[in-house]
């Protein structure tokens, strides 16, 4: 028997439409990619529906009525958002996901720098982020490739130099050397909070005390934290924090970064066009203090609308019971996972700060293999490297099998999952 926990998932699930549906051939829908994107409650749809029938309009623009209450609701949304992560409403930045979240900052980075190798004037503490050659970026190997990539490119374009702190065997991170790894050339670290591939919750405090030591700027992935956990931006010790708006129960089409105010005031735009200008002229042009200097162009408003409604369902629902409730799938997961002979985890095996990815591999059966046979059974998960191929190299693997859960998954949704897998190893004759 297992014990309750404190979410009703019979009730949530109701806010679901998708969970009711069948797949291949008439067998229920078991959703476990909640890593990848989470599902819509009726009141997100609701949400956004309600915009596009009675308010649609451009925010920031025009005297009519729709554009004001447009503006109204796109701004009511900010301050939501901003709220439910510690936050305030004029250092919530919307993006179009975390990527777009990430590549802003490494682009502010870049651009400060071509600014002043110019002559150029920067916003007020923007040489923070001008980098020179022998200069260092710190991120870690288990990085998704959104916090990975740009990094590369950054480094490519300036001359900085990419180093990482390395995983462990467990999955986890080896923190021994953060002393000569975060040193006096190191301009940035970006950290991801919780891995997508392994689960495991890094010590984003720790290794931010490090990065504030040096007086670097301290960047913090949070795609999958902040729907899974309760997370206070201000206790952190980040400057910049990143994350998606579809992974919490929100519309495609948004992202946030949320950024200290004196972070966000020194960083040059990322794109530029309307609704970011103070002043133009055609011979140059100033910029909106933020967050509006971040968000060219007419914004997502119905998606912050939805976005909103995700935030406001979680509040509800109370994310310390999210967190319990997802930590006790975890721990019957990873032990009804463990029982079938011949599957391994990758990633940390104990239930101890991980969050609910689980990467497994059932040895002599490709990954892709077994996704098609949790497919057939009904079970949806996620196959191949997750984004974050090196991790996967890491552990000599090429492709995983990952699970990860949602609010609305229960015990049942596992015991459908582990007999899912020993399915696929009968299907494909594979012996204990």
């Amino acid at each position: 028997m297992t014990e309750p926990t404190p979410l009703d998932v019979d009730r949530i699930r109701k806010d679901f439409p998708i969970l009711s549906r069948t797949v291949r051939g008439g067998r229920p829908l078991v959703y476990l990619d909640s890593g990848a994107t989470s599902q819509k409650p009726v009141q997100v749809l609701d949400a956004e529906r309600h915009f596009y029938e009675h308010i649609n309009a451009a925010v920031h623009r025009g005297a009519h009525q729709l554009a004001e209450e447009a503006t109204d609701a796109y701004e009511s949304a900010r301050h939501t958002i901003s709220a439910f992560v510690g936050g305030q409403p004029e250092d919530l930045v919307f993006t179009k996901n975390a990527t777009e979240s990430l590549n802003l900052v490494t682009y502010s980075f870049l651009n400060a720098t071509l600014k002043a190798a110019r002559g150029l004037e920067l916003p007020e503490g923007g040489e923070h982020f001008v980098l020179e050659p022998g200069d260092e970026i710190v991120i870690t190997e288990i990085e998704h490739h959104a916090n990975l990539v740009p990094w590369q490119e950054l480094c490519s374009k300036t001359g900085a130099t990419l180093r990482w702190i390395p995983l462990t065997d467990d999955g986890r991170l080896n923190l021994s050397t953060l002393d000569t790894l975060i040193n006096e050339r190191t301009k940035c670290v970006s950290i991801v909070h919780q891995s997508n591939i392994l689960g495991t919750i890094n010590d984003v405090v720790l290794i931010g005390e490090h990065a504030a030591r040096v007086k670097s700027l301290f960047v913090v992935d949070a795609c999958q934290s902040i729907p899974h956990m309760p997370v206070d931006v201000g206790t952190l010790g980040a400057d910049l924090v990143a994350w998606s708006g579809h992974k919490m129960l929100g519309p495609t089409g948004i992202g946030c970064l949320w950024g200290r105010s004196e972070v966000l005031a020194a960083m040059p735009p990322f794109i530029s066009g309307g609704s970011m200008i103070r002043k133009v002229t055609m011979e140059g042009t100033t910029f909106a203090d933020p967050p509006q200097r971040f968000e060219a162009g007419v914004p997502m408003t119905a998606q912050a609308v939805g976005l909103a409604a995700a935030a406001d369902y979680l509040t509800d629902l109370g994310m310390a019971n999210v967190a319990a409730h997802e930590h006790a799938l975890t721990g019957y997961a990873l032990d009804g996972l463990e029982s079938i002979p011949g599957v391994r985890i990758i990633g940390p095996r104990n239930n101890v700060e991980r969050g609910g990815a689980i990467s497994f591999v059932v040895d002599g059966i490709h990954a892709h293999d077994v996704g098609q046979v949790l497919d057939d059974r009904g079970v949806a998960v996620r196959v191949g490297h997750h984004c974050a191929a090196p991790v996967c190299q890491r552990y000599g693997v090429t492709a995983t099998v990952r699970a990860s859960f949602g609010v609305y998954n229960g015990f049942d949704d596992v015991d459908s999952l582990v007999a899912a897998v020993k399915d696929a190893k009968q299907f494909f004759g594979v012996t204990d």
